[in-house]
């Protein structure tokens, strides 16, 4: 297996087939950078790249996930460069680099996940909470509206008249809260985060990959056209899935009544 690569504002490793990115600057509750999004997005092609990676968990160093954006970094952007510049050129390539990762990612959430922080957990396929964690959409206490795909991803989990709540209020939800919400999928003690995630992480790095990507793309294929399209492209995917080593490891494993050997292929 390939070591894994370095980097300085994240921490990178690969264990098991399980990629973890930790948000490395606990000073700051890990708040993001243009040098933090771009080592991301170059974490995330390695998870693209490497067969041997198979799930991926976001998650943060210390006591947060990520305080969003730090603000001092937009204080000294170059002349000419707008805000909208820097979303386009990092959380926006960011965002779609976890919308469009063809492997399951997990969200960590150790702490407080604010502004383009409750962005990265958003996006993540599953996210399981610390009983410490908070979700807080800050945009609006400093008179901005959302952007780190948090718009979309909201309204998605919550609803719209919640999200709008939320992004209109700016208000904390707390993890018992969160997970009524339906923006986690599970909250654990603390203490017991790290294991909770691992074991999630490690079934499904065992998992038919190649079928769990299919699915992510169906799923994100579906929330942006109608039924009969849908339909369709269920119809694609199948076509493609049906082909895979898994599927036939799958139904080996049923017709001999003996669990599955899934290599990812």
């Amino acid at each position: 297996m390939p070591s894994s690569p370095r980097f300085e504002t994240i921490l990178f490793d690969i264990a098991e087939g399980v990629a973890t990115i930790t948000l490395n600057r606990p000073d700051r509750l890990n708040a993001l950078t243009t040098q933090m999004s771009k080592a991301m997005l170059a974490a995330l092609k390695t998870c693209a790249r490497d067969d041997h990676i198979r799930c991926v968990v976001i998650t943060g160093a210390g006591r947060g996930f990520s305080a969003g954006q730090d603000l001092t970094e937009l204080a000294h952007t170059p002349d000419g460069w707008t805000v909208g510049d820097h979303l386009r050129h990092g959380y926006n390539r960011l965002i779609l680099a976890m919308h469009d990762l063809e492997k399951p990612i997990i969200a960590a959430v150790n702490g407080v996940a604010a502004g383009a922080g409750l962005g990265v957990a958003l996006a993540a396929d599953m996210r399981i909470a610390s009983e410490k964690a908070s979700f807080v959409p800050a945009f609006i206490s400093i008179g901005l509206a959302p952007d780190s795909g948090v718009s979309w991803h909201l309204q998605r989990l919550a609803g719209p008249a919640r999200a709008f709540e939320l992004l209109a209020t700016g208000r904390k939800v707390k993890a018992e809260e969160a997970l009524t919400m339906g923006l986690v999928n599970q909250v654990v003690p603390a203490e017991a985060l790290e294991e909770s995630v691992n074991a999630l992480a490690r079934q499904l790095a065992q998992g038919p990959t190649r079928g769990i990507g299919l699915t992510k793309r169906a799923l994100n294929r579906a929330a942006t056209v109608s039924l009969a399209e849908a339909l369709d492209y269920e119809a694609q995917m199948q076509d493609i899935a049906i082909r895979t080593q898994d599927h036939r490891e799958g139904v080996q494993a049923f017709l001999e009544k003996r669990p599955p050997q899934f290599t990812g292929a």
